[in-house]
């Protein structure tokens, strides 16, 4: 008989009687006359009538617009189905609808630069962009365009652009020209945005001539430069952003849009061609993150919160929308282990932040930094961690547990680019177990199904989303066809939301969990069995010999076998005594099919620019096929090292 695992954390008394999901529970029993008595029932309930589900979400989040009457205009297609057809909203309305002198945005750099704006100057600084957009003839569904750091002005500018109904779109500083023009330049923006300099890693970093090459190639109506250092920049053809700020007139009303009117652009990572444009709604956008933001996050108008995140990821995108909480944003701009790998934490009891968000990589980093938080720092405010980018390794549960705070909701949150949001996400109200995310979305009708296509629990599969949701994308850009939309999501299964990620569903009492074992398309397939990168990389990366890792599989002899690639930590060689250690490691900790076939040691390991390991490229690589987007990568240099390989020829 199998013992049932113990958590890890529960919520005590004031969690369970006094979180936002407790109360929304309530409401929708009320509404209903049915007992939800668990958070499966109320999940099941939320996917068994999504309609009365959402509009229940609007008015419980407060929602500002016109809601109209219907909640959903069905159709037989799965991405056509409409949400709110008659609705008129505005995202920038509901991200500043609180109009007093809290404290609305923080940032903080590197270099130690603290700046602060309150809600309702936020609102007078977001309307004068507004204003000067709208009389610059910019339009709604015009696109405006953000290469920028994390910093205050960027929300400003993000938010004036929702103000009127044009699509923002965003990439991080540390992109280079190519990679920039191969998003933008897809979209050919009317406005271009950008800071002259940012730091990173005790070093200020130049952009002039990125911007003048970005001009030169796009051919913005308008450029406005935001000075990183002092009042004035050197980069030609650039309206000056507070001079262009002043220069404003009566700010405008907030322009009423369709549910579905485009807000944002992002892009996926482009390492397998040109990078997709996915287009997302402002309806969809909004209400899916006041109900994560608010139900699943119990972020409240007195929380501080924090994700640290540059502007070319979705996470910026949602932390954004924190700000219809009313809670307190903070921004920080650089390294987070600069000077040393305490410096978010610093920042935690610095701000007194309550909710706090990072990559699964960083907390991995933070530990065999040997930093100890408990014992360095307070940690009083602290009450969420958030970790997202890559699954959240099961031993990293108990460094959270151990050594950074016992009485902490560690929320592991899993979902993407594709649907700017979560499909799996944390909860106030369960408890935490090791290696699992705490639960599937309200709202989201989330699955795990086997090759046949079958629903199934306890067993891998592919993570599915059945049944339509708000923050479907709006379209892909210059997809008139949607062709490639439907290859993207719906390929593998009839209209039903193929993710992309293997995963597995865990039945606890009263809810369920989920473990992501990694992405579908970088599954190895030894023998014919599948296996999850992340179930090697948890073994890995807990033996302190090695800085990181990662796994392919290789066509090799009619098979696949599966070759890992080491990072050793500094004076650390890979011995053979070594590879029997790592062997015997994965063995004890997986099984004898995890194992390797060849370890073999690189310098670095090639990522994308918001940080995660790009396995279908290495792979590319080694088989000897051209990595056809190499400018997706932040160090496409990194490639060179598993060329060539001679201990991986046939």
């Amino acid at each position: 008989m199998t013992t049932a695992p113990s958590p890890l954390w529960q919520p005590d008394a004031q969690r369970l009687q006094h979180s936002q999901l407790s109360a929304f529970r309530e409401q929708a029993e009320a509404l209903t006359g049915q007992t939800l008595d668990d958070y499966r029932a109320l999940h099941q309930w939320s996917v068994r009538d999504p309609e009365a589900f959402w509009n229940l979400v609007w008015d419980f989040c407060e929602l500002q617009g016109h809601k109209g009457e219907r909640v959903l205009e069905p159709s037989p297609v799965f991405r056509h189905n409409r949400w709110f057809p008659d609705a008129r909203i505005n995202m920038a309305e509901n991200l500043l609808a609180r109009d007093d002198t809290h404290p609305a945005l923080i940032s903080v750099d590197e270099a130690g630069r603290r700046d602060e704006i309150s809600y309702n100057d936020l609102r007078v600084a977001a309307g004068q962009v507004a204003a000067q957009l709208r009389a610059a003839g910019i339009q709604p569904g015009d696109r405006v365009a953000g290469f920028m750091p994390n910093r205050i002005e960027t929300v400003i500018a993000a938010l004036g652009c929702a103000w009127i109904g044009a699509i923002w779109s965003s990439c991080s500083p540390d992109f280079g020209v190519q990679g920039v023009l191969d998003r933008f330049g897809q979209i050919e923006p009317k406005v271009l945005f950008a800071c002259d300099g940012y730091h990173y890693n005790g070093k200020w970093i130049e952009l002039d001539q990125r911007i003048h090459d970005l001009h030169d190639h796009l051919k913005p109506e308008l450029l406005v430069v935001i000075p990183g250092r002092g009042d004035t920049t050197r980069v030609r053809q650039a309206l000056n952003w507070r001079d262009w700020l002043d220069a404003a007139g009566p700010l405008p009303e907030f322009e009423p849009l369709a549910f579905n009117h485009p807000l944002y652009i992002l892009y996926s990572s482009g390492t397998t061609g040109a990078p997709k444009c996915i287009v997302h709604g402002t309806g969809g956008a909004l209400i899916q993150h006041a109900k994560e933001h608010r139900l699943h996050g119990d972020l409240g108008a007195d929380d501080v919160l924090f994700y640290f995140t540059t502007c070319g990821w979705m996470m910026w995108n949602w932390l954004v929308s924190g700000l219809q909480t009313g809670a307190t944003l903070v921004l920080y701009d650089g390294n987070p282990a600069y000077p040393d790998a305490a410096r978010l934490f610093d920042l935690i009891d610095a701000e007194k932040i309550t909710h706090f968000g990072t990559s699964a990589k960083f907390v991995q980093a933070v530990e065999k930094a040997g930093v100890v938080p408990k014992d360095s720092h307070d940690l009083s405010s602290l009450r969420t961690l958030m970790s997202t980018g890559s699954p959240l390794l099961h031993e990293s549960y108990d460094f959270l547990y151990q050594q950074v705070k016992a009485d902490l909701l560690v929320s592991s949150i899993s979902g993407g680019t594709d649907i700017l949001s979560c499909f799996a996400l944390g909860n106030p109200v369960v408890p935490v177990y090791r290696g699992e995310l705490q639960c599937l979305g309200l709202g989201l009708d989330v699955a795990v199904f086997n090759d046949d296509g079958e629903a199934v629990v306890g067993e891998k599969g592919e993570l599915v989303c059945r049944a339509p949701f708000p923050a479907c994308p709006v379209a892909f850009w210059n997809d008139p066809d949607e062709e490639r939309f439907h290859d993207a999501y719906f390929d593998r299964f009839e209209n039903v939301w193929a993710h992309g990620d293997y995963a597995e569903i865990v039945a606890h009492q009263g809810h369920d969990g989920l473990i992501i074992h990694g992405r579908s398309d970088a599954v190895l397939n030894p023998g014919g069995v599948r296996i999850g990168t992340a179930e090697i990389y948890r073994q890995v990366e807990t033996l302190e010999e090695i800085r990181e890792a990662i796994v392919i599989g290789q066509q090799f002899q009619g098979d696949v076998r599966v070759v890992l690639f080491v990072v050793p930590a500094d004076g650390v060689e890979l011995t053979d005594e070594l590879q029997k250690k790592i062997r015997a490691t994965i063995r004890a900790g997986a099984s004898p099919r995890h194992v390797p076939a060849v370890i073999l040691t690189v310098p670095e390991i090639p990522r994308t620019v918001s940080g995660k390991i790009v396995e279908l490229a290495v792979r590319d690589v080694v088989h000897g096929r051209e990595v056809r987007n190499s400018n997706a990568l932040a160090n496409p240099e990194a490639l060179a090292h598993f060329a060539d390989r001679p201990e991986l020829a046939e």
